[in-house]
């Protein structure tokens, strides 16, 4: 499907990712950028020590405060997540998210393609709970600091855009290299994997921020919404669906990346992604698509 919005979706996504990695010349030095703007968040996954990363994580910002020694909630970092979650909830997952486009990417070679029990939908949220704010809280070292338990022992993306690139480039890294990095290294080919057979394995199943966001779905100003006085119950929307949701029983599904697949399945029209309207705005009778 290749209609208006699936082309200003991908065309949004590659914007997006090149603005969260715009330097690329530090790939061979293996370099880190540090100016200014590491300061600020990634609304998407997108590691911190991946040399042509302009941002930092949100994920890795919250637990570097988290595990202080002060054991302090990192207000910015949270803030920054309410924000986007708020605005757009898990159309970030969908429109601006660097490791989910490279998902969508992979996804395209050709391979049998499975759909995702749903009870592995809730494997997310307990990372979320467990690795990203209790670990780094309790689980401490001699000086009482904790480690950023999702980032050191889980994160694919921090192992494909940072622990790869680095340990290319700086040899005495390699020399670190033990069974943790072969744990990592086995996520992340499984995620790949994974992500060639089940469209967008890894945010459905395993990220903390993808978790975040979801829960922000039925607030958020961006929203999905279905016409009752149009819909006809075909399911198109339902079939079109790749992250498996029902638009029509659950237009605020937490899976909902409001990727806008479903709008250009209906038939009738009677399906409308974008900002909150006033109440009784109708949609057209014909939509540009």
């Amino acid at each position: 499907m290749n209609g208006r919005h699936w082309i200003k979706r991908k065309l949004l996504q590659f914007i997006a990712f090149g603005c969260s990695n715009p330097h690329l010349s530090n790939f061979p030095g293996g370099k880190l950028y540090e100016g200014k703007w590491k300061q600020f968040c990634n609304p998407g996954l997108n590691c911190y020590s991946c040399p042509a990363a302009r941002f930092a994580c949100p994920i890795g910002a919250m637990q570097a405060v988290s595990g202080s020694m002060d054991f302090k909630f990192s207000f910015y970092a949270a803030g920054m997540l309410l924000a986007f979650g708020v605005i757009l909830g898990r159309a970030v997952c969908g429109w601006l998210c660097p490791f989910g486009l490279f998902q969508e990417l992979i996804h395209k070679i050709p391979s049998p393609k499975r759909g995702l029990k749903k009870g592995f939908l809730w494997i997310k949220y307990v990372v979320l709970a467990v690795f990203v704010l209790l670990l780094p809280v309790v689980a401490t070292n001699y000086m009482g600091m904790g480690k950023p338990a999702f980032c050191q022992y889980i994160c694919p993306a921090g192992t494909l855009e940072g622990g790869l690139f680095l340990l290319g480039t700086h040899p005495e890294l390699r020399q670190t290299l033990g069974s943790l990095f072969g744990l990592k290294a086995g996520i992340l080919i499984g995620v790949i994997l994974g992500s060639v057979i089940i469209y967008r394995f890894f945010c459905r199943v395993l990220c903390p921020l993808g978790a975040i966001y979801g829960l922000m779905n039925k607030v958020s100003m961006y929203h999905l919404e279905v016409d009752p006085k149009r819909c006809v119950s075909c399911q198109a929307c339902h079939k079109a669906c790749r992250m498996e949701v029902d638009p029509v029983k659950t237009p605020d599904s937490m899976e909902c990346i409001r990727c806008g697949d479903c709008v250009e399945a209906c038939p009738k029209n009677a399906i409308y992604v974008g900002f909150r309207r006033k109440a009784g705005v109708c949609l057209p009778d014909t939509e540009e698509r």
